[in-house]
Formats: C-alpha cells, structure tokens, sequence
C-alpha cells in the first residue's frame, strides 16, 4: 500500500470520527427543554451584568 492511501484512510477515519462528535453534540444539545434553556440563559445574563460591577474599581 501506499503512503498516500494510508493519509487517504487516516482522513476518511478522521471525517468519520468528526461526525460522530458532532452528531452525539447535537443529540445532547436538544435534549435541554426549553424550560432549562431559558433558565440559563437567564443565569448567564445575570452574571454578565454583575461582572462588570465587580471589576471597576
């Protein structure tokens, strides 16, 4: 076998092993109800806007 077949295979394994990361991040990801998702954006901007106060001196 050649050296450019087995970069072809490593590729092929790599596409391969990237859609599978992704498509388990997309099954996890709508798992959230939109009840939770809601309450943490309302978390992430409450802590946002407490930061800034925090760091002014």
């Amino acid at each position: 076998m050649r050296w450019w077949k087995i970069a072809g295979l490593a590729g092929l394994a790599g596409v391969a092993a990237t859609g599978v990361v992704v498509a388990r991040a997309e099954r996890k990801r709508r798992a959230y109800t939109p009840e939770e998702i809601r309450g943490r954006l309302h978390e992430r901007a409450a802590e946002a806007a407490i930061k800034p106060e925090l760091e002014k001196p």
